[in-house]
């Protein structure tokens, strides 16, 4: 991809942050940090970002001088817990690791579970770190790689359903001042096992935050993995993830990310179907107002023959907010007998809302079933009428029409305590536009 710097001062400040940094001296984090200065920021005029100004933002909003991690005066994360939800909670305050408001990680279901620095130098995670992911891809997947300051291994061994679910939660404790965090998931789910995975991001505070995060999932051989993404930060938050997951044979993989609030989001998501028979899923939902903007480019690659995937990602979107969807599918020469099906759907209940989709399919096999589209429009007035005409309210009726245009995404959640969360939330949501 190429990339442009948009401004020269900006990208010094990340060299001089990198260069006073503890602990970022591997050849690793060297060669990390190489690709990003190759690569530079990217500006208005890269294609991938030209409607998502990270650049600038990161400019108005950070003083890049401050690298130093940033003290927390949290003791507890009830409040920001999933209700009813019982769950293994592994927690990061501004970016680190702690285990004292963490879950024990140690016998769970079987699980392996280690700080991603530790599992590096046994050699546990060799095999895979930045092995699907590379510092190559993108600029914020380089600048990540650079400057991670904790991440976490998870391994959960062959043939093994674990039953509690795992809660990550990103904490930004922005009381006192900003936060620039740099974190790393690295998964890999056996073969023949199953785990559901949730993230879940929130912060505290009036100060502006950036968090990278670089995910690297490895599905196995006849392995389900369900992945939740919950971005529901109140604050200031600007956060750039980039997720590759790769599935083997006859794999299940469903996700659902849920983005509600923050001031940018942008979602890099990549799927790698690697194996036959696989089949997955990819749900998105973002509910938006005020000035949010939020980004989600997602691609699915079709590697392998005989697999299914269906994406359908839906927004509603009200008051200055802005919604970017860029999805794109591969289909390569090999993988015939493809079904792959992608849909992007939006409602815009103001005129000052904006949306900017393109859905993309490129096909070089013969014997597939591929079809992708979107649209764009604001609520069914008969509908609304018909509502009305029964004595529902208009404010109830807007309500109802929202929650059922939204409810659809819903369908690749398969727990009951976490279904009913968000489905409580998306409900909260959509009465409040």
């Amino acid at each position: 991809m190429t990339t442009i710097v948009s401004n020269t001062d900006l990208k010094e400040k990340f060299s001089k942050a990198f260069e006073e940094a503890q602990g970022l001296k591997s050849q690793l984090h060297k060669e990390a940090f190489d690709a990003f200065q190759n690569m530079g920021l990217p500006g208005t005029k890269t294609e991938e970002y030209r409607f998502t100004p990270i650049a600038r933002l990161l400019e108005k909003n950070f003083n890049l001088d401050e690298i130093e991690p940033v003290p927390s005066g949290i003791n507890s994360v009830k409040d920001f817990l999933i209700p009813d939800l019982d769950a293994t909670v592994l927690v990061f305050l501004n970016g680190f690791f702690s285990e004292t408001l963490s879950s024990s990680i140690n016998n769970i279901d079987g699980l392996k579970i280690s700080k991603l620095e530790s599992a590096l130098a046994s050699g546990e995670a060799a095999d895979y770190f930045q092995k699907l992911l590379k510092p190559s891809d993108d600029p914020f997947t380089a600048l990540n790689s650079a400057f991670w300051q904790d991440g976490i291994f998870i391994h959960v061994p062959p043939h093994t359903k674990v039953e509690k679910p795992i809660l990550i939660l990103h904490i930004n404790d922005v009381v006192d001042r900003q936060s620039i965090a740099h974190t790393r998931l690295l998964l890999v789910v056996g073969e023949g096992s199953e785990l559901t995975l949730i993230e879940k991001s929130n912060s505290t505070g009036d100060h502006s935050i950036f968090h990278t995060f670089a995910e690297e999932i490895a599905v196995k051989e006849n392995a389900t993995l369900n992945y939740i993404k919950i971005q529901n930060d109140d604050g200031k938050l600007h956060q750039v993830a980039n997720s590759l997951i790769h599935q083997s044979a006859q794999s299940i993989l469903n996700t659902f990310t849920l983005t509600l609030s923050g001031a940018l989001i942008r979602n890099n998501f990549n799927i790698a179907i690697d194996g036959e028979f696989c089949e997955s899923h990819f749900h998105g939902l973002y509910l938006l107002n005020g000035s949010t903007l939020a980004d989600n480019h997602t691609v699915v690659d079709h590697l392998k023959p005989n697999s299914h995937s269906n994406e359908l990602y839906k927004g509603v979107l009200d008051g200055n907010s802005k919604g970017i969807f860029n999805g794109k599918i591969f289909v390569r020469p090999h993988a015939q007998k493809t079904n792959a099906f992608q849909s992007n759907r939006n409602i815009l209940l103001t005129d000052t809302a904006t949306i900017n989709t393109k859905p993309q399919l490129e096909i070089w096999a013969d014997d597939v079933k591929c079809s992708h589209g979107c649209t764009t429009g604001q609520l069914d007035e008969e509908a609304l009428f018909y509502l009305r005409s029964r004595g529902i309210p208009l404010e109830n009726a807007k309500a109802m029409l929202l929650y059922a245009f939204a409810a659809e995404t819903l369908e690749v959640i398969k727990k009951t305590e976490l279904k009913n969360y968000l489905d409580q939330r998306i409900s909260d949501r959509l009465a409040k536009f």
